[in-house]
């Protein structure tokens, strides 16, 4: 066997930077290690692994995404509340509730101090991330192609979510 040519080492390397650039390393922005934590609910990164399934984990502490049509959240029509999988904080009335056809449940508003946002620059492009604002969790994106009155679509990650009828 030769030597390994130029072009795949090259290959190699600029693979292997996509995937740091695109979120394949651990994101620390949502482990809470420190008792530092800005946030009322705060976990080791061994905690949440306890009290989270794998699928929670991914999405809320690490920013994942599930698979779009695969959340029963997304056909949820009753009356109630959907709160944050990782502190049970309500978030979402499902008055505000929409079925914007992209697969993941959607709304058009967050119940008051809820949800915080901030910029979200992954994956070469400009979102608006959202996040609980009691433990920091990861729930999704916010868009501005949603229904009036907001005309906003709080795109979240049914795994992220529980719902309790009202």
């Amino acid at each position: 066997m030769g030597p390994i040519p130029r072009r795949s080492i090259l290959g190699g390397a600029a693979l292997l930077g996509l995937l740091v650039a695109c979120g394949s390393s651990p994101d620390i922005r949502y482990s809470n290690e420190s008792t530092k934590s800005p946030f009322e609910v705060s976990h080791t990164d061994a905690e949440w692994r306890r009290i989270l399934t794998a699928d929670q984990y991914d999405v809320l502490r690490k920013a994942g995404t599930e698979r779009p049509f695969t959340s029963p959240l997304n056909d949820e029509h009753r009356t109630g509340i959907f709160t944050c999988a990782g502190c049970a904080l309500d978030l979402f009335s499902s008055s505000t509730k929409f079925d914007s056809g992209t697969g993941w449940p959607s709304f058009w508003q967050p119940l008051d101090n809820a949800v915080i946002e901030r910029p979200d620059n992954s994956f070469f492009m400009t979102r608006t991330e959202v996040l609980c604002r009691r433990c920091g969790g990861h729930l999704g994106h916010v868009f501005t192609d949603g229904p009036q009155p907001t005309g906003l679509r709080y795109c979240m990650n049914g795994v992220a979510l529980n719902f309790r009828t009202t």
